[in-house]
């Protein structure tokens, strides 16, 4: 089986000044920078014939490249608690454009629609428990937070290790965007 999901990878600078704000917040399980990425689509566990399926029909995505900047920090809540602590994505047309498509092809390789809506942006941290006041405080202090512009010409299939030492992402494939 495989545990698949469709995504952007950073730059190394990117990946570096992400990895500056992972600190100082308790009870923070923070993503490794090696990690840092845009989800597109969250696939799932799937066999080797969808994932040879998914790969045929991202292969067949035409898009343009584009620039992205990352901007601001924000959560993810669930009633009073906080799941996930994450940095914005700046609104990029071309970047929705990508998703519409990938979520498309997903879909064609016989995958069920994605029912969340799409919210471009970089997990930093997930939480067990996250208390509100300090991850609000923690955005507060961090709210001026950029990184960019960056270059996206490329879009990533992953597969996803999971081991007591957190995820290990491997890149499957990599689909070039026109320049």
């Amino acid at each position: 089986m495989f545990r698949l999901f469709v995504g952007i990878p950073f730059p190394e600078d990117v990946r570096a000044a992400l990895a500056g704000l992972c600190a100082g917040l308790p009870g923070a399980k923070w993503v490794a920078p090696e990690n840092a990425h845009l989800s597109l689509r969250f696939i799932g566990e799937v066999g080797k014939d969808d994932a040879d399926d998914i790969h045929h029909a991202l292969e067949r995505i035409s898009a343009p490249a584009f620039d992205l900047v990352i901007a601001g920090i924000g959560c993810f809540q669930t009633g009073r608690k906080v799941r996930v602590l994450w940095a914005g994505i700046e609104k990029e047309p071309l970047l929705l454009r990508l998703q519409e498509k990938v979520e498309s092809a997903v879909v064609r390789a016989g995958f069920e629609p994605e029912r969340r809506k799409f919210k471009a942006h970089v997990t930093l941290a997930r939480f067990r428990n996250g208390a509100p006041d300090r991850v609000g405080a923690f955005i507060e202090n961090h709210n001026r937070f950029g990184a960019g512009p960056f270059h996206v010409d490329h879009f990533t299939l992953y597969r996803s290790h999971l081991g007591n030492a957190g995820p290990h992402y491997e890149a499957l494939a990599e689909y070039p965007l026109e320049a």
